[in-house]
């Protein structure tokens, strides 16, 4: 078994201040930080996935501070940046190579937005064979609107962690994941 940790889309935007406030930002990069801490201290493979916007989106503008990773997590480096303009961090994206040229069999995922960028990047690495992880409390997302009816983030969070569940990851809290390995 060869493990990465994938960290998607944790960009300054998605903070207090940003132009595209989550929810629970900051408690999520608590638990990013955790996980990131981990695969450092271990001299496990780490990959940051970082969205540039390409006029489809208003934030992540290319030469903003907005479209930084955030600083608390600055990548190393020794660590590769994977850029990419469409939900899945895979597509036309030199992910996969770059796992495959290291001999990554098992991704642990975390990041932003659940609902589109986790949820597309989880769903492509298992089609693509990887045994996936995802980190639930090292993930958040944002209120939803559908039918002219608000979703609280909370909820289309915990809908996406079950969905994601067992047919696609393991899906597991960091206190869980630390106690597992």
């Amino acid at each position: 078994m060869n493990k990465a940790l994938l960290i998607v889309d944790v960009q300054n935007d998605y903070f207090p201040g940003g132009c595209f406030e989550l929810y629970n930002s900051v408690q999520a990069l608590e638990n990013v930080k955790k996980l990131l801490k981990y695969f450092r201290e271990n001299n496990l493979l780490i990959y940051f996935v970082q969205h540039f916007s390409v006029n489809d989106i208003p934030f992540f503008i290319p030469n903003t501070n907005g479209v930084e990773i955030h600083p608390e997590i600055k990548p190393l480096d020794s660590e590769k940046i994977i850029k990419k303009n469409t939900p899945n961090s895979f597509h036309n994206t030199t992910l996969k190579k770059e796992l495959d040229l290291n001999n990554v069999t098992d991704l642990v995922i975390c990041g932003m937005m659940t609902h589109i960028c986790v949820d597309a990047t989880v769903k492509s690495a298992k089609d693509f064979g990887y045994n996936v992880t995802l980190v639930s409390d090292a993930c958040t997302t944002r209120d939803i609107e559908w039918n002219g009816e608000r979703i609280p983030a909370n909820v289309v969070q915990n809908v996406y962690m079950s969905s994601l569940d067992g047919t696609f990851a393991n899906v597991l809290t960091s206190k869980e994941y630390f106690k597992e390995i």
